[in-house]
């Protein structure tokens, strides 16, 4: 399924100067030098590649690198609180040139492994750009068959500002449909861990077996001797 759309104390301000000089200089070197080429770009990561349950959700961005229009605080999703992405992702959707999202389900994640089905999301994020784009910042992954160029950078989301802000609204995104999920199955605490492989998580698939949401190319891992939990697939 892909989603297009056009378009506080000492220690806080420490830490929100920080990500400010983050953002306004390390986060660009690709982008500014891209435009300095006359190249445009786009960032794509994912969020949920490791949890037992759930969808992986691939985003695809453009934002605007103008001075002007630079996010403060935008920086790899995983160094953030929620609170924090929650803010940023409403600012970020509202700046951006353009986005995207992919929503590839856990039915999909067995069929194909989690590596292609973050391949794909990315792929179909990236395909369904609709703005004009010379170039695709991705973090890490290697990918083929996609109508723009990519560019994979390790630890990408934290040197790309176009990254970082795809990894915003991919965790944003996917946060959100797991507390969905929580309301259809209270019993895993969904809305907690996301489905990421906690100890409330590990015990609620112990007392209640798995859902039609779990993984079970992933959940073999953690229970290969516990095949009655298995079969109730």
């Amino acid at each position: 399924m892909v989603c297009n759309n056009m378009q506080k104390n000492s220690h806080t301000k420490k830490r929100e100067s920080k990500a400010d000089h983050i953002s306004k200089l390390d986060l660009l070197t690709y982008e500014k030098d891209f435009l300095s080429k006359g190249k445009s770009v786009a960032g794509v990561d994912e969020a949920g590649r490791g949890p037992l349950a759930g969808p992986v959700v691939v985003a695809c961005v453009v934002m605007p690198i103008a001075d002007k229009d630079i996010i403060k605080g935008v920086y790899d999703s995983k160094q953030l609180k929620p609170t924090e992405r929650e803010i940023l992702y409403e600012k970020i959707i509202k700046k951006a040139i353009e986005y995207n999202t992919s929503i590839i389900d856990n039915t999909t994640i067995d069929k194909i492994n989690i590596l292609n089905a973050t391949k794909k999301g990315m792929q179909d994020c990236i395909n369904s750009l609709q703005c004009k784009c010379d170039m695709v910042l991705i973090d890490a992954v290697k990918l083929s068959d996609t109508k723009i160029h990519t560019l994979p950078i390790i630890k990408g989301d934290t040197l790309s500002y176009n990254i970082a802000a795809a990894s915003i609204i991919a965790k944003v995104t996917r946060d959100r449909i797991m507390v969905e999920y929580d309301a259809l199955f209270p019993q895993y605490g969904f809305c907690r861990h996301k489905g990421y492989a906690t100890p409330e998580h590990i015990n609620a698939l112990k007392t209640y077996g798995p859902c039609s949401l779990h993984r079970k190319s992933f959940i073999k891992n953690f229970f290969l001797e516990q095949t009655d939990l298995l079969t109730k697939f």
